[in-house]
């Protein structure tokens, strides 16, 4: 196992929204034996409602906000030894906060993914606030990965079966097997 692992035991999946997050997530934590949490599920249940409803009556700033309290209470539990696999929003990572928080605390890894795919995944009917208009969220698509290029890792999303996603973060060699 690296060394960062062993004293911050974290794995924080970070891409765009679309990319897998979550279900790659949930499959590596049960391979793998740790915890796993939703960071935008976590926001939902600490405050009773959904992100769009987050978005659209406090704003993105705000969402930011509690995004940011969010991360860190997470980061804390890793901190103190929880081992932790913990899908982020899509963009988390991408405010410098969150960065300069993840950025010594585990390993970061950027599940990127085609924008076709990203296109086909995430739906356009309003459920996702920055999905809405086709021209902006493909812009938004192209500047974010400026900043995935950051993480500890990147993982091409080869496939819409989330195991090879997954072989492919264990074939890293990340836990020394």
């Amino acid at each position: 196992m690296i060394l960062r692992l062993k004293r911050t035991p974290g794995l924080y999946l970070v891409g765009f929204m679309g990319c897998g997050k979550t279900t790659v997530g949930q499959t590596l934590a049960r391979r793998i034996g740790w915890h796993f949490v939703d960071l935008d599920h976590d926001i939902e249940k600490a405050h009773g409602c959904a992100i769009q409803q987050i978005f659209r009556e406090r704003g993105e700033s705000h969402f930011r906000q509690l995004e940011y309290a969010a991360l860190k209470s997470r980061v804390s539990e890793v901190e103190g030894g929880k081992p932790m696999v913990v899908s982020l929003g899509g963009g988390t990572f991408v405010q410098p906060e969150s960065y300069a928080l993840l950025e010594n605390n585990g390993v970061t890894l950027w599940l990127d993914a085609p924008f076709e795919v990203i296109r086909r995944r995430v739906p356009s009917d309003g459920s996702r606030p920055l999905a809405a208009d086709a021209e902006k969220f493909q812009a938004l698509y192209a500047a974010r990965r400026e900043q995935y290029r950051l993480a500890d890792h990147r993982v091409e999303v080869e496939s819409d079966d989330p195991e090879v996603t997954v072989n492919a973060i264990l074939a890293l060699k990340l836990f020394g097997l």
